[in-house]
């Protein structure tokens, strides 16, 4: 019986993307059990993490005093009587908030996108915790986004304090989800 390289290169295809499949689905199906991260861990990647916030608050203050100067410069508005640029921002209200909330969305958006693309930040990967919901899966856009507030810039974790037990924090309990402690095999990988 003759093969054509066609059918042999079917098989190829075929064979490996359903190894390749399956695992993908035997993986997302099966979740190791991790300890909850304690207080002092938490604290450390919210210290990493809190300089990263601030440089992407930087970047993205910068972009918008790029777009603001922009506009001054093709007359979309004028200075409002105020010599320079920073002193038109911070002074005029109508430029003020959104400006405000473009850098405070940016910041949102880092963790959010962590949390939901891999569990991780870049402080939670150095200290090799990772945010899932209770059942091991990744959590959704949704819930990051819904972790934003109760997290209180941080201060949420203290809450992990008083529940030595279960080691829940107040952005944990209100989400349905916790912070574990991965071992070092886990934790190696991309973000």
């Amino acid at each position: 019986m003759k093969y054509h390289i066609s059918h042999i290169l079917l098989y190829v295809f075929c064979y490996t993307s359903a190894n390749f499949f399956s695992e993908i689905l035997m993986s997302s199906t099966t979740h190791e059990t991790f300890p909850r991260a304690g207080f002092r861990r938490r604290i450390a990647s919210w210290l990493y993490d809190g300089l990263i916030a601030i440089a992407v608050y930087m970047t993205a203050g910068a972009a918008s005093f790029l777009l603001i100067s922009l506009f001054v410069h093709f007359g979309v508005f004028d200075l409002q009587g105020y010599q320079h640029l920073s002193d038109t921002i911070t002074n005029t209200h109508w430029l003020l908030w959104p400006n405000e909330f473009w850098k405070l969305a940016w910041v949102g958006l880092f963790f959010v996108w962590f949390w939901s693309k891999s569990g991780q930040t870049l402080g939670m990967k150095a200290w090799r915790l990772r945010v899932q919901n209770q059942d091991g899966t990744r959590i959704s856009k949704k819930t990051g986004a819904k972790r934003l507030l109760p997290t209180l810039l941080g201060l949420g974790n203290f809450a992990v304090l008083f529940d030595r037990k279960n080691k829940l924090s107040l952005q944990d309990r209100l989400t349905n989800t916790e912070v574990v402690l991965l071992t070092l095999e886990a934790n190696r990988g991309r973000l």
